[in-house]
């Protein structure tokens, strides 16, 4: 297996491979790598004769300098996870000077609104973070198909969005939610959730399951009012937002019509581990 810390000595293997006329599909992670990455690695290495596996802990998209400090670091049972997966995977670690060259600094980015929408209420700055870490994996790797999963399908939607904009030759792939047999989305922060908040945090996705049942025949307001009851009840979560919103521009409904498309979002705080999920409407 290979695995490369420095952005030259990858863009040479892979300008190798490209110039072999073979296809090349990349997945990019912050690592603490679980079910819901291999997934994606996995849909990847069926669809592409090679694959890069990114794994970098992005700074520039923490808006909590105490969430980037807590989040789990594990390279070397991420690599034996990918190893188990395919020996074939090229995995990307690299140092933050190497993908930043000494400037760890977040570029601004316009992305006609979508940012501004959810978790860009709640996250000062991250998008453009995010814009600004894919963007440049996207010029380092340079792949034809990029794998994400719709756990972020606010981030899905934006990079699909850079990639329009900035005019990028890359197709980006939206993966299913990955859940754990209670329904909680696989996330790497779950491995941080005490005890009784593991138990609790199924319950964000079996109310997100009740509202799209109510949303059948109930107003948006009406679902966002019942979700936010349910959560003001709840002993150990905290809601911080609950929004029905269009899947194409991702502002929130305020009445909804049978020619749209719709889908809930739900971020909430189990003790300090912020959670988010998703679900389509219909």
């Amino acid at each position: 297996m290979l695995v490369f810390t420095d952005k030259n000595k990858l863009a040479s293997h892979i300008s190798s491979i490209k110039e072999k006329g073979l296809s090349l599909g990349f997945v990019p992670t912050m690592g603490a790598l679980h079910e819901g990455h291999l997934s994606l690695v996995k849909q990847a290495l069926k669809n592409n004769d090679f694959l890069v596996v990114s794994i970098f802990v992005n700074p520039t998209q923490f808006d909590n300098p105490e969430d980037l400090k807590k989040y789990p670091r594990t390279l070397d049972n991420d690599v034996d996870l990918l190893k188990s997966v395919s020996k074939d995977v090229i995995i990307y670690a690299p140092t933050v000077d190497d993908i930043y060259d000494g400037t760890t600094k977040a570029q601004p980015f316009s992305f006609d609104g979508l940012e501004f929408e959810m978790e860009g209420r709640f996250r000062k700055g991250h998008f453009d973070g995010v814009g600004t870490i894919v963007k440049r994996l996207f010029e380092i790797v340079k792949p034809d198909n990029a794998y994400f999963g719709e756990k972020d399908f606010q981030q899905l939607t934006i990079i699909k969005k850079l990639v329009e904009k900035h005019n990028i030759p890359v197709n980006i792939l939206g993966c299913k939610i990955h859940r754990e047999s209670n329904g909680l989305a696989m996330s790497s922060r779950n491995v941080r959730l005490k005890p009784e908040y593991k138990k609790a945090a199924p319950f964000i996705y079996k109310t997100l399951k009740a509202a799209k049942q109510k949303f059948g025949t109930k107003s948006a307001n009406k679902v966002t009012e019942w979700v936010t009851k349910q959560f003001a009840d709840h002993d150990l979560l905290q809601l911080e937002y609950f929004i029905i919103a269009d899947v194409k521009t991702l502002k929130t409904v305020k009445r909804k019509t049978k020619t749209k498309t719709y889908r809930a979002f739900i971020a909430v705080y189990a003790d300090d581990i912020r959670l988010i999920d998703n679900i389509a409407l219909n």
